[in-house]
């Protein structure tokens, strides 16, 4: 739940809270084991066997929670957002402020590679924050390929499906979809999941495996790169046409970017602080009830 819960924050990711609660190799290698051994056992009514071989257990356990988490808390969020955005920022500013920390020190060796890989993450995750939003876009193509994106980004700590969709034009499409159940959308959407998903996975589970100090060095600069992407102060500069007036988007001017500043000493900044300071509270006490289920 608290996976999905962060993939519906743009610049939060459910990869980060799967990576500091310690089942994000686990996850991996579930998703990985959808394979053709996978396709046989299913197609010889090897049941028991096929649950065994994708650890059908664990994946309900997880999907289940994130699809509950996303149903329930979209319509919230979505009002959050439009009432309370500074408020909303500074607690997930806080949480992946602290998740640098927890992801970063289960780096067990240092190196001038291992450390070139964390500079590299960080770059690649706040130049992302760079981008111009597109427009939105119904194509149904369009639609999958934005499925394909979003999941490939969910997975990987640091970097935020939400926000990708963000960039692609098609974060408030998909958000409203989903309190509406627009079949329309949701479907090619989530079949741009499904195969995402299983295609990124295989490939996540080979470098962890074989590069891990590397790898966690490369996830930990996406989480602290996207701290540019949260940071709560900023104000919104729209795209504007060649005479000046803001163009439009189903009646909402569309952002190309953001500009970020420090906020006066104020009530209303010392409740965001209080609420940044909540969050990595929030992140730490995740990372304490890890360790005691992990029993170390």
């Amino acid at each position: 739940m608290a996976m999905g819960a962060a993939n519906v924050i743009p610049g939060v990711s459910g990869g980060t809270i799967a990576f500091i609660t310690g089942i994000y190799e686990t996850l991996i290698d579930s998703l990985k084991s959808f394979d053709m051994q996978a396709v046989k056992l299913l197609a010889g009514g090897k049941i028991a066997r096929l649950s065994k071989h994708i650890n059908l257990e664990f994946l309900l356990a997880v999907f289940i929670g994130i699809a509950i988490s996303i149903i329930s808390l979209a319509k919230l969020l979505e009002w959050l957002f439009e009432n309370h955005p500074v408020l909303l920022w500074s607690f997930f500013f806080g949480l992946i402020l602290a998740s640098v920390f927890f992801v970063g020190k289960t780096i067990g060796k240092w190196s001038v590679g291992v450390f070139l890989m964390l500079v590299t993450g960080t770059a690649i995750a706040a130049g992302i924050s760079l981008f111009n939003p597109a427009g939105e876009n119904h194509n149904t193509v369009y639609l999958f390929i934005c499925g394909i994106a979003a999941i490939s980004s969910m997975i990987v700590p640091g970097l935020s499906g939400s926000f990708v969709l963000l960039l692609m034009g098609n974060y408030m499409l998909v958000l409203t979809s989903i309190t509406e159940l627009n079949m329309v959308v949701l479907i090619p959407f989530a079949l741009g999941c499904v195969f995402g998903l299983l295609a990124f996975s295989h490939l996540l589970s080979y470098v962890f495996k074989h590069y891990k100090e590397g790898t966690i060095a490369i996830l930990t600069g996406f989480i602290l790169g996207s701290l540019s992407i949260l940071w709560p102060w900023k104000n919104e500069i729209y795209l504007k046409d060649e005479y000046g007036n803001s163009i439009l988007r189903h009646g909402e001017p569309l952002v190309q970017s953001y500009q970020w500043f420090i906020p006066d000493l104020s009530g209303a900044t010392l409740v965001a602080v209080a609420l940044m300071i909540i969050g990595v509270l929030t992140i730490w006490g995740i990372e304490k009830f890890a360790e005691q289920k992990n029993g170390y």
